[in-house]
Order: structure tokens, then C-alpha cells, then sequence
């Protein structure tokens, strides 16, 4: 009866699934082979590694690489540390709960170029916050915070758009643990901290993981905060690809830095969960 019910859950899948599968699968292999000289656009296309070598040889790649890694390294982290205090307090319901949580998530429908103009509005050189930092005496002329070396403006457009998605996941996983087991170890005198640490942490790990993931993924390939927000002294994995498409023609090059970038968010994402897995596992936690 076992094989019968996974059969027909799969024949269920299938016509959804099936075509998502093969959908990502297909232009998974075109960006590859693209990448080894195949599918060209303007010759005749076969094999070569001279793609490659130009692509990892060069310094604007390092340096994207390592740009988009810490991009969505502190992203990730920034926005679950962010979103497990709230999941917590909003874990019982209160008068204005429902209110709060639903401002908390607005983040979640506002497009991320519609996000970073905003946020640029605020911070350029006559905006809202060097108007108030002037008015309060902070400064005597206005301080340039706009494309900043150090990309804090990318991070925090990072974590202001995908913490909500982040509570989202610990919210549904903090509720679903019962007050009876934090109840007992409060009573064993479990404080907060030791309570999160042995309980709920170790309970909401696969959600922890989940959100995780996916900011990171989507924080290594976003585009629009890093065009609008992000420095201008190097350029993100996403950038890179589109610049090398756009100036110089070469699709191959962009195919190699994308599949680079599919290497980095799959092995990036990973690593971040197992940490996280193992982090919790220790005894030093």
C-alpha cells in the first residue's frame, strides 16, 4: 500500500513539480554548457576552458565573490537574530498584536527597487536624515552617506526587506512549541537566555535553517539594492554578470559568473545551515 500512495502523490506532483524541475534543470545546462563555449550567440559554438580562466583569473570576480558572499552572510544572520526576539514576543497573542505583526511583514510587498529609492531619498546628501542630524546640531553640513564603501546602506535594505520573511518562518515554529515545556523550565529556573538556548532554539532549528537559506540566496543574487544603494568600488555577482553581458558582449564570461554564483548560493546556504546546526549542538552554545 506504500508504493501505491507514493505513486499516486507523484503522479499528483508531477504536472507542477515536473514542469518546475524541468524548467530550472533546462536553464541550469544551458547556463553551464554556455559556460564551457556552447549556445553562443553571435558564432559557432564549442568546447573551451578559456572562459573560465579569464573569468577566475581576474580581480573584479575575487572581489564580487567575496562581495556577495559577506552580503549575504551578514543578511541572513542579521535578519534571523533580528526575527527570533520578535517571533518570541509576538509568540502569545496581546491587544495589538495582529496590528503589529501585520506592520512588521509590510516589508514583504514592497518591491526592492521601489525599497532602495526610498531609502535613498531618506539618506542622500539633502534628504530626511541629514536634515535631522543637522537640525539637532550633529553635524554643520550634510554628511554623504549615499553608495557607502562599507555597503551597510545594501545591509540594512537586506535585513529591512527579508526579516519579515524570517519571522514569518520562527513565528509559526515558536508557536507550536507548548507552554508546558517552557513553563517547567522556567520553574527549574531556566532564565530567558537559557530557555531560548535549550528549547526554543533546538525546537525552531529547521525553520532557523529555512530562513537561513533563503535570504541567503536571495541576498547573493540581488541586483536592484546593489545598483541603486551599493558601492561603487566593486560590484556584486550579480552586477559583474550583467556588466560583462552589457559592455563587452561576452555571454560566456557572464554564463561562468553565473554559474559561479549558483555554486556560491548553494554552498553558501549550506555551510550557514550546518553552522547553525552545529552551533547549537555544542556544549559551548
Amino acid at each position: 500500500m506504500n508504493w501505491r500512495r507514493t505513486l499516486l502523490i507523484l503522479a499528483l506532483l508531477t504536472p507542477g513539480l515536473g514542469v518546475i524541475l524541468l524548467m530550472i534543470g533546462w536553464v541550469t545546462y544551458v547556463a553551464i554548457m554556455q559556460s564551457f563555449g556552447f549556445y553562443s550567440l553571435t558564432e559557432e559554438g564549442s568546447f573551451s576552458l578559456e572562459h573560465w580562466q579569464k573569468v577566475l583569473g581576474s580581480k573584479a570576480f575575487s572581489r564580487s565573490l567575496s562581495y556577495s558572499a559577506y552580503i549575504a552572510t551578514v543578511s541572513a544572520i542579521g535578519s534571523v537574530v533580528l526575527a527570533y526576539p520578535l517571533a518570541i514576543w509576538l509568540r502569545r497573542p496581546f491587544k495589538g498584536s495582529l496590528a503589529l505583526g501585520a506592520v512588521l511583514k509590510a516589508p514583504l510587498f514592497v518591491p526592492g527597487l521601489v525599497a532602495s529609492f526610498l531609502f535613498l531619498n531618506m539618506i542622500n546628501y539633502h534628504g530626511i536624515v541629514n536634515q535631522a542630524l543637522m537640525w539637532v546640531g550633529f553635524t554643520d553640513q550634510p554628511i554623504r552617506m549615499q553608495n557607502d564603501r562599507d555597503a551597510w546602506g545594501v545591509v540594512f535594505l537586506q535585513i529591512w526587506k527579508n526579516m519579515p520573511f524570517a519571522l514569518l518562518l520562527l513565528t509559526g515554529s515558536v508557536q507550536a512549541i507548548s507552554d508546558e515545556v517552557l513553563d517547567a523550565a522556567r520553574d527549574l529556573g531556566a532564565g530567558t537566555f537559557a530557555r531560548f538556548r535549550k528549547i526554543i532554539a533546538p525546537l525552531t532549528v529547521s525553520a532557523m535553517q529555512a530562513s537561513l537559506i533563503i535570504i541567503f540566496i536571495g541576498a547573493a543574487g540581488d541586483f536592484a539594492f546593489q545598483v541603486t544603494a551599493g558601492p561603487t568600488n566593486v560590484q556584486s555577482m550579480a552586477q559583474y554578470m550583467v556588466f560583462l553581458k552589457d559592455s563587452f558582449g561576452r555571454w560566456h564570461q557572464a554564463a561562468a559568473v553565473g554559474v559561479s554564483l549558483m555554486g556560491l548560493a548553494l554552498l553558501g546556504s549550506l555551510l550557514l545551515a550546518g553552522a547553525a546546526r552545529l552551533l547549537l549542538r555544542s556544549s559551548k552554545w
